[in-house]
This record gives structure tokens, C-alpha cells and sequence, in this order.
């Protein structure tokens, strides 16, 4: 077998058995402590909840066994309500004291207190077993966030909160869902602490969300466009870059790839655990990308010889493919950003990143340019086929 396919079947392996520890390795952190609030609220804990794309910011103060809340509750519809409440008698609904808000058609926010005392409750207004001030709620691209200040019993050192949303017609608040993330909506907060617990495993969720965001950034919008800048631009040294520059493209390919795979494993758990929220776009795209990238696989074992008649064709299909697979990455990774809304230092993270490979690349291709016009030596551009191409 040729030295070039030895050393592409080693990579394809080391890939595949380093993708699982990596993947491991990212899953930590938060995704929610950056966020900004109007009038520059600051809050001093932050916890993602494992389930219905909820966020709870609080501050809690002991002298005055107030908590400060803000409660966040994405992909939120016009026709759907949101709620949020204590229960200081146990850890489910009954007993709950609870804040509710649903969206108006006239664009304001209702937002208003609500004791559960039965399962068949409808969530009237009524006045909770704790005093309640600073009330209000906000509506803005399809997240629905609740503001309150409880002032909870002295020396309360933990507090058992569940959450919901329901669907809406008029003023009439439906039930609502009987079953999976609805069942599970429910957790514990350590105020001492600053820690919250889910009733279910507390941060498994979260810790999905930031393995999934974090795989694909680093394979689709790291790795891959530097798997390209390799074999376009080291390749233009010349034959003192040859195999250099094959080695790594291959490398970087074949290891964004996995790494991809395994961040889209991590997507489709998360779609497992989040019923009734469907992403088709970001799905779609992320499932052309695999095609995509099993076809840049695949086209190197079929890849014709230099010379022969057909091998212009397989340049634009590798050519093209590739060029499809780097815009597509980008577009996806900022559908995901918006679908997880992360806090703002991962964005500025990757952004950041994403702008200095972009700045670099320009560089290079002016460069490339201006050695192919010979303005400046040191490329060889229009060299002859590298032995590492005629190896292949």
C-alpha cells in the first residue's frame, strides 16, 4: 500500500479513539453567567436548569433573607405562558408560590402572582405566603424573562423552585405538558451556596449544551478552515513543503471531521431531551456537513492520477466541496449560537478566533497573489505536481 494511504488510515484512527476524551474534556463550565440585563442588573449566582430552555439568575442576601431573581425561559411563542415559583412546603407542585407572565396581542407582557394549590389549578392571580415586590417581565426574541424580589423566611438556607410553560388562548392559561421535561421542571437552590440542583442530574443538560457548541466550533470553525489553509498555502511553497503540507491537511480534516461527529451525536441527544423543540434549519445543515465531509473522505481513495483526462473534474468536485463545507460551517455555528444563546464570552471566544483565521487567510491569498504575479519570491504557485500528489 502507498506510504500517503498508510499514513491517512493512521490518522483516520487516531481521530476516531480521541474524539470520545475530547468530547469529555469540554463538558464543563456555564453558559449563562455573561448575560446582559436591562438597566445593568447583576446577579450574583447563575444556574442553566435541566430542562424547557430555562436560566435562573439570583442574589441572595442573608441580612435581609431577600433573593433578587431573574428568570429566563426560552423558545417562548406569543400564545404560550411561562412560569416560575417557590414551594416552601415540598419539592412538587402543589404548594407552589408561583410568578407567571404570557405576552399580550397588544405587545405588553402580563406578569402577576399565582398560588398552586391543586393540580387543576388555572393560575389565577392571588397573593403568595411571601411578600413579593420589583415585579415585572419582558418579551424579546421568543425568551420570555421574569424579575422578582421575594423576601423569603430568616434563615432560609435552600429553597425548593419549579418552572413550567403552557399554551394560551386570550387571557385562558392551558395545562400544561403531563409528561417528559414537564414531569422534570423542578430543582433545588442552596442560597449559602450558589448552587442549584435538578431533579434529574442537575447540569447533565448543561454540560451537553457547552460539549456541543464547543466540538463543533473547534471542528467546523476552527480545524477545517485550517485544514484548508494548509493545503492552499503550504502547498504554494513548493517541494521544501511536500509532504508537510498533506500530512497536515489531512490531519486537521480528518480530526474535524470526528470531532464533528461527535459534537453531532451530543446535538442529538440534546434534541432527545428537549421535546417539542426542533431546530430544522441547524439540522439540516449540520446533516449536509457529515454528507459532505463523508464525500471529501471517500474522494481521496477515488481521487484519478495526475494525467489522467478526468482529473479536472475531481479538482472542482474537492474544490467546491470544500469551499461548500467552510461557508456552511460558519453559517451553522451562529444558528447554533442563537439556539443555545450562550453567554457573551463564548461568542466573543470563537468570534475573535474566527476573525484572526479570516484575517490570516487574506493575508495569505494576497501574498499567493503577489509571488504568483512575482512581485516577491518565495512561492511556487504554478509548480509541478509535488511527489506527495503523485504518491496518492
Amino acid at each position: 500500500m502507498p506510504t500517503q494511504k498508510l499514513v491517512f488510515l493512521l490518522c483516520l484512527l487516531i481521530s476516531f479513539f480521541s474524539t470520545p476524551s475530547l468530547a469529555l474534556s469540554v463538558a464543563g463550565g456555564s453558559l449563562c453567567s455573561d448575560s446582559v440585563f436591562p438597566n445593568n442588573r447583576v446577579f450574583a449566582s447563575c444556574t442553566d436548569l435541566p430542562n424547557l430552555d430555562s436560566f435562573l439568575h439570583w442574589t441572595y442576601t442573608p441580612s435581609s433573607s431577600t433573593i433578587h431573581i431573574a428568570y429566563r425561559h426560552g423558545q417562548v411563542s406569543s400564545s404560550s405562558w411561562v412560569a416560575w415559583g417557590i414551594n416552601p412546603t415540598s419539592k412538587g407542585m402543589i404548594g407552589t408560590q408561583a410568578i407567571v407572565a404570557y405576552p399580550r396581542p397588544d405587545g405588553t407582557v402580563a406578569v402577576f402572582t399565582s398560588p398552586v394549590d391543586s393540580y387543576g389549578t388555572q393560575l389565577r392571580e392571588g397573593n403568595l405566603t411571601f411578600p413579593v415586590s420589583d415585579l415585572s417581565a419582558m418579551f424579546m426574541d421568543n425568551e420570555m424573562v421574569i424579575f422578582a424580589t421575594i423576601e423569603l423566611p430568616e434563615n432560609t438556607t435552600s429553597v425548593n423552585h419549579v418552572w413550567q410553560d403552557g399554551p394560551i388562548s386570550g387571557d385562558n392559561l392551558g395545562m400544561h405538558g403531563v409528561s417528559g421535561n414537564h414531569l422534570q421542571s423542578m430543582g433545588n437552590l442552596n442560597l449559602s451556596s450558589g448552587q442549584a440542583f435538578g431533579s434529574h442530574g442537575g447540569n447533565s443538560k448543561t454540560k451537553l449544551k457547552i460539549a456541543h457548541g464547543v466540538l463543533n466550533a473547534v471542528s467546523w470553525g476552527i480545524m477545517m478552515p485550517l485544514g484548508f489553509m494548509a493545503a492552499r498555502y503550504l502547498k504554494a511553497l513548493g517541494p521544501r513543503a511536500d509532504p508537510l503540507w498533506f500530512y497536515t491537511h489531512v490531519s486537521l480534516q480528518l480530526s474535524g471531521y470526528f470531532l464533528g461527529m461527535a459534537g453531532g451525536a451530543t446535538g442529538l441527544v440534546l434534541g432527545g431531551m428537549s421535546s417539542g423543540n426542533h431546530h430544522p434549519c441547524h439540522m439540516g445543515i449540520g446533516s449536509t456537513l457529515f454528507a459532505l465531509g463523508l464525500l471529501q473522505i471517500s474522494a481521496l481513495f477515488l481521487r484519478p492520477a495526475k494525467d489522467h483526462k478526468h482529473r479536472h473534474i475531481w479538482n472542482w468536485f474537492h474544490h467546491l466541496t470544500g469551499y461548500l463545507v467552510l461557508v456552511l460551517s460558519l453559517v451553522n455555528i451562529w444558528v447554533g449560537f442563537t439556539i443555545l444563546k450562550p453567554a457573551k464570552g463564548w461568542m466573543i471566544g470563537y468570534g475573535s478566533i474566527s476573525g484572526a483565521i479570516m484575517l490570516t487567510l487574506l493575508i495569505l491569498e494576497v501574498w499567493k497573489k503577489m509571488t504568483r504575479d512575482g512581485k516577491i519570491s518565495g512561492a511556487q504557485v504554478n509548480a509541478t505536481p509535488t511527489s506527495a500528489e503523485n504518491k496518492v
